[in-house]
């Protein structure tokens, strides 16, 4: 018993430091060095755009199709697969001369992450059927330790060298070979866990099957809805709550700084802790509690100008955000077989690209009206009640 402890203990640990490694990788190829980048190539200020969402792209093409694979052909292939793209991709920056080739490496990156992510919360998913929440969450807050570290690194790196793209490029590589080289020490699964080696029209036809089993499963619709509503709204909140804070509050960048690093903070901190609620409570009060709260707080940031009172408001939606978040992974895992795991979550990695590609854009426009800032928040907020609401009526909060 306690060597089987000790292995599960193993592996979730491997799980972790990849995790780490991946996206500290991922993230400093592209913060705070991609924009410099671009401009030293020349790069036409309307493609800069296309420049940034190159890598989020393969999100919505891959994710659910990749989760969906690894029902079928097993976790260990894609993730090495994701593995050797992360350790690949980093080295193709060096030989980069024009601005178009930067798009094309950016694309190419941006599948390691989106294969990678889903893959592995299917793994954890399967592996800890009674500690999800936790589970995906303590990993979920890995990620986000090496994402918030990145950009410090990468800082760093270019401060020395005296903005050399080359040597930042390196240090990207060597964190995304240390990804791989971690990865080879993930356990091959066994005979029991691995699924059969279908012909390519066996697969095909799996994968179909299993979509259209997901399509009309309610359950994973609504809380795909959850899901995008979430990511649509942080994603808004991460670009625009600056401007709000620069334009109408008046606050200095360093304040500025201090109230958005603390909300992210404050979601890496709390999203374990949420995840054990979870597991321990049940999904369904946390998303409901943490829905609401989020929209309390986003109703009430443009009518406060104090800094306090804003780095409160802050780190509480942070907190009601990790709060649904650490329910969604594992609630959408109950509607499924444990055969569809890998598919569902894929989906719901999907939707969470779609919403938060979306959350700017719309709200973009929203800013541009009459309204601007109010009616931002104020749209926000009315969309997190909206999708709640939904959640309760189809009785899924009773589940």
């Amino acid at each position: 018993m306690f060597q089987k402890k000790q292995t599960i203990h193993s592996f979730f640990l491997i799980i972790c430091v990849i995790g780490f490694f991946a996206i500290l990788s991922s993230t400093m190829s592209k913060n705070p060095v991609l924009k410099p980048f671009a401009t030293s190539l020349g790069t036409p200020n309307d493609m800069v755009g296309l420049v940034a969402a190159a890598s989020t792209i393969p999100g919505l093409i891959i994710s659910f199709p990749a989760a969906s694979l690894s029902d079928i052909v097993g976790r260990r292939k894609l993730l090495l697969f994701s593995a050797f793209l992360f350790a690949s991709a980093p080295f193709l920056y060096l030989f980069i001369t024009a601005w178009w080739q930067l798009i094309l490496v950016r694309f190419y990156h941006g599948f390691a992450t989106a294969i990678f992510v889903p893959v592995t919360e299917a793994t954890i998913a399967k592996n800890f059927p009674k500690k999800r929440g936790e589970r995906i969450s303590i990993f979920s807050s890995a990620t986000a330790v090496g994402r918030a570290f990145a950009p410090f690194l990468g800082g760093a790196i270019l401060f020395v060298t005296i903005n050399d793209f080359q040597n930042l490029y390196l240090a990207v590589g060597i964190a995304g070979i240390t990804a791989f080289v971690v990865t080879l020490l993930f356990p091959s699964e066994s005979k029991n866990q691995a699924t059969h080696k279908p012909n390519c029209d066996g697969v095909t036809k799996r994968l179909f099957k299993g979509w259209s089993e997901l399509v009309r499963n309610r359950g994973v619709l609504v809380v795909s809805l959850i899901q995008a509503s979430q990511y649509y709204v942080f994603g808004a909140v991460e670009f625009f709550l600056v401007g709000y804070l620069l334009e109408i509050v008046k606050l200095d960048l360093f304040s500025v700084g201090v109230i958005m690093g603390s909300q992210i903070v404050a979601l890496i901190i709390a999203r374990p802790f949420m995840g054990r609620l979870s597991d321990r409570v049940g999904r369904h009060a946390p998303i409901i509690l943490g829905s609401f709260i989020s929209s309390v707080f986003l109703l009430l940031f443009p009518f406060i100008t104090l800094f306090p009172m804003l780095l409160f408001l802050s780190i509480g939606y942070g907190v009601s955000f990790a709060m649904v978040i650490s329910s969604t992974s594992p609630l959408i895992c109950d509607f499924v077989s444990s055969t569809m795991i890998g598919s569902s979550l894929g989906f719901l990695n999907t939707m969470m690209d779609v919403g938060q590609t979306a959350g700017p854009i719309i709200s973009g426009l929203i800013l541009a009206s009459a309204w601007q800032y109010t009616g931002l928040f104020y749209s926000l907020s009315a969309l997190l009640l909206f999708s709640c609401v939904i959640f309760v009526v189809s009785k899924l909060a009773r589940a």
